[in-house]
């Protein structure tokens, strides 16, 4: 048993990998299954005609989720609508988007150097929060009802303390030997969120890295594992779990409680892709019915790459006059494909169905603010 105290810097945090055997014939079975949920997800990413469909749409629906776990919310909508210029974007807005940029950045970063390293963090951390982030070195930071202001966790304290943790965390999460590379991301996503390394941002940027530590495995050749998803649906047990691993070493069900998620995220995902795959079918029928030959081979992509659509898309990816790119969108908003929205001087064309669709999802949601914040 752990002899932790809430109320002191946890300094005796130790070192990894866990003393106790994590393994278990449980997890194992567990991780074996979430492993086959998780390659069919990215065959089938892979095998998408069109994969900057999932791609672009992906990686918002990790921003948002994630950022509203840190109590961040924005709606879907705003999200698509200024994802491809955010000045207008209320606060909220771009802070989330700023999540999607950083693991966009961190996937680029990780491509080129195949492993995740303590750089990889601070990069991520510095973009989420728009300046430099270096590792704490401040005292009294801990973690607690900000109501009662009672500490349920404080994390290492000191620069070198942190730093030396985080070294021993790089050391692990880049080890060729030993665990099952889903069972040591759980690991890892324990450890960087009990180092709390930074100010803040240290929950955004741990759940960008267990994207890019399954990318650096060789698990997902793009990020749209949207796992956060299925940790704003069962907050309570993410931070409950989280904290008997450090109270009670008690590794095996924050394990499985990863490794679930992992496999109902990739199943639901793989759902997605079905119904996108036959939204673009009926899609393909009804354009042709309403714009002479379809339009543009590319213009069915632009309507799924980028659902909040503008003339300016299609004139550059097309290649047509603006003209031509107008009577398209309005065809298809006469024929109850689009809708179409005014947002300052521009016109935006929504494809709603696949706005629905993306946001329609299996997995439970849990009420929103319920439980203390624990990391």
């Amino acid at each position: 048993m752990s002899n932790w105290d809430p109320k002191k810097p946890h300094n005796e945090l130790p070192h990894l990998p866990p003393k106790t055997e994590v393994e278990t014939v449980g997890v194992l079975k567990l991780a074996i299954e979430a492993r086959a949920a998780l390659a069919a997800l990215n065959q089938a990413t892979l095998s998408m005609t069109n994969p900057s469909v999932l791609i672009n749409a992906i990686p918002l629906l990790e921003a948002q989720a994630s950022s509203e776990v840190e109590n961040i919310v924005t709606t879907t909508d705003e999200l698509f609508m200024h994802a491809q210029d955010e000045s207008s974007a209320n606060p909220a807005t771009r802070e989330a988007l700023r999540y999607r940029t950083a693991l966009f950045e961190g996937f680029e970063s990780v491509t080129t150097r195949g492993i995740v390293t303590t750089n990889t963090a601070r990069e991520v951390c510095s973009i989420i929060k728009m300046h430099n982030m270096d590792l704490r070195h401040s005292s009294g930071t801990y973690i607690g009802n900000p109501q009662t202001q009672t500490a349920i966790y404080t994390p290492p304290e000191g620069y070198s303390v942190i730093d030396a943790k985080l070294g021993d965390w790089e050391m692990f999460v880049n080890s060729s030997a030993g665990y099952d590379p889903l069972v040591r991301m759980a690991i890892a996503h324990y450890q960087f969120e009990a180092i709390h390394p930074f100010e803040d941002g240290n929950g955004r940027t741990g759940r960008v890295l267990n994207v890019l530590m399954l990318v650096a495995a060789g698990l997902l050749s793009q990020p749209v594992l949207y796992l956060s998803k299925y940790i704003i649906g069962n907050k309570n047990d993410y931070y409950k779990r989280l904290l008997a691993v450090t109270a009670e070493e008690a590794w095996t069900d924050w394990i499985e409680y990863m490794l679930e998620g992992v496999r109902q995220t990739s199943i639901s995902t793989l759902k997605k892709i079905d119904a996108i795959r036959t939204l673009q079918g009926d899609m393909k029928l009804e354009m042709s019915k309403v714009i002479n030959g379809g339009g543009h081979v590319a213009l069915l992509d632009i309507l799924f790459e980028q659902p909040y659509c503008r003339i300016s898309n299609v004139m550059d990816i097309c290649g047509v006059s603006r003209p031509t790119a107008t009577n398209w969108l309005n065809a298809l908003k006469d024929g109850g494909i689009l809708v179409d929205v005014k947002v300052g001087r521009e016109r935006l064309f929504i494809n709603t169905r696949y706005m629905n669709l993306l946001v329609q999802d299996e997995l439970p949601v849990a009420e929103p603010g319920s439980g203390d914040r624990l990391f």
